[in-house]
Parts: C-alpha cells; structure tokens; sequence
C-alpha cells in the first residue's frame, strides 16, 4: 500500500471497508474482524471528525481508563484496534503503548464452572428433554472444542471419532472419546440425521453460537449455576483444566487446544483462590507452636 499523506489523519467509511477487506485477505475470521471494527468505532466516535494526532491518542487512553472507567484488559483492546488500524494506514507515529497488566494468578469464583456445576447443567437439559443442547454441552466440555468449530463436527467425523477443524488460518485433528462417540451417534439415530453437521436448526444449517448461549442461559436457575459462569467458553476452559489434572503436561494440552503460545494455555488451567489456599495446606511444611482450643 501507498504511503498516506501525512495531513490526512481522518478515520473515513471508504478507508474503512477498505480495512475489512484488508483482514479478510489476512484470513482473519469474521469474529476477529468485526471486533478490530467495533472496538475501533468507539474511536471513530470519540475523535469525531477531528483530525488525529498522538495527543488525541494518549486523551483517547486517559479517557478510557479514567473517565469511562473502563477495566484494563477492555481499554488495551480499543489500543489494540486503533494500532493495528494505524499500522494498516502507515500512521505509525500515532500508535500509543497498551497498558502493562501483571498476569492473574487465580480465576474468580463468579467466572469459575466446576465439574458438579456443568453436570447439574447436563441433568437439567435431559429433564428439560433438551437432548440437543446435552449433547452439545457435553461434546464442548469432552473435547475442548470452540462453540465456532462444533461446525465442523459432521456425521462422517463422529463415524471417524476424529474432527479435522480448520480454524484460524490452522487445521488440528481432535478426537472424540470412545465414549462420546457412541453417545453422538446414539443421538444421529434418535435425530434422523444420515449427513452432514450433527448440531442444526429445523432447516438444516448450523446452530449459531447465540442460540447455544441464550440455551445455556436458560438453564441457569433451576440448575442453581450462577448465569455469569454459563457460557460456551467456559465449557473449554473446564475440559482444559480437567485435562491438565489427569496428564500435568502443559505443552500437550496447547496443541490439543490449537494454541501457538503457552501463556494463552496457562489462563485455561488457573484455579480459585479456594483451591489454592486448599494446595498450601497440602505442602504440610507448618508445625503448631500454640495449640488451640
């Protein structure tokens, strides 16, 4: 691309759409790009017309965090999506530093799903004789699949029991369980399905990742799971932590989730400031010097 005019410093439709076909040729996924977008809205709104300049950018940053109060990790996302717009635009002296944040050591309580949580979602769904959505809980929480790739599960694949997904520009090989094979293909029986993805509407498409949630979501209450700890998502979390538990080998669970970098790995597997405190009193390194009543 051209080097830009170094007056020309507004944010305009024609640069955006040229932008989201830049990341699509990047080979972005559709999640990611309408994220850079949306995030780089919020500056589009705030610079309003103004022409940009690295002093807007840093009130920009200090807004953020300041005024609008926005957490940490929310306002170097909106950095993120102006830098990379900027480095797009060869606006390089416009990018301003994200904040450094200390990595968190434990996942909160509210965030947590445990184990009895998730079954007490699965026995709610097959009392609600929600069959589809029991067994889509279980087919994320048995092989740590995104929401987005359950796409790429098809009858051919459960007959397999190995889902070849290609997502993100990679292609990784999951294996399904002895077990949750027969258990999905029990299900293709029962649901008349011969061909093609295993999780579709009445038409025959794909179930979108916004009806799996607000499913989930309904299940909440009378399963007496908190609604923030029910999400798809979470459901990957839960394998990668049980996994962990079983083989202790970090670099095998990142290639079994597909990830590049370790560190991504380590949030999946933290625990509770309640399970830790609970692994300090296993190191039996304390002796009692007052004795207590």
């Amino acid at each position: 691309m051209e080097q830009r005019n170094t007056m020309e410093r507004r944010i305009t439709e024609e640069m955006i759409e040229e932008y989201r076909n830049y990341l699509y040729e990047e080979e972005k996924s559709r999640a990611t790009v309408e994220k850079y977008l949306c995030d780089l809205k919020k500056l589009i709104g705030y610079a309003n017309g103004q022409t940009l300049t690295k002093s807007l950018m840093l009130n920009y940053k200090e807004k953020l965090y300041r005024e609008d109060r926005y957490k940490i990790n929310s306002v170097n996302s909106y950095l993120v999506a102006a830098n990379r717009f900027f480095e797009y635009m060869q606006w390089y002296e416009l990018r301003v530093k994200t904040y450094r944040v200390q990595k968190e050591i434990f996942c909160t309580e509210e965030k947590y799903l445990s184990k009895a949580e998730y079954k007490r979602l699965l026995r709610q769904a097959r009392e609600e004789k929600k069959i589809r959505l029991y067994m889509i809980l279980e087919t994320l929480a048995a092989t740590g699949m995104r929401v987005s790739e359950i796409q790429f599960l098809t009858v051919s694949a459960v007959r397999r029991g190995t889902v070849e997904i290609n997502n993100k520009g990679k292609v990784r090989t999951v294996l399904l369980s002895t077990q949750l094979q027969k258990q999905l293909l029990l299900y293709l029986v029962d649901a008349r399905i011969h061909s093609g993805v295993v999780f579709r509407t009445k038409r025959g498409k794909a179930v979108d990742r916004s009806n799996i949630w607000r499913e989930m979501k309904e299940l909440c209450q009378k399963a007496d799971v908190l609604p923030d700890k029910v999400f798809p998502h979470n459901l990957r979390h839960l394998f990668a932590r049980c996994f962990y538990q079983i083989k202790k080998d970090i670099a095998k669970l990142a290639d079994v989730l597909g990830h590049n970098n370790i560190e991504t790995t380590r949030l999946y597997i933290r625990t509770t400031p309640k399970e830790h405190r609970k692994q300090l009193e296993m190191l039996d390194l304390l002796e009692v010097l007052w004795e207590t009543t």
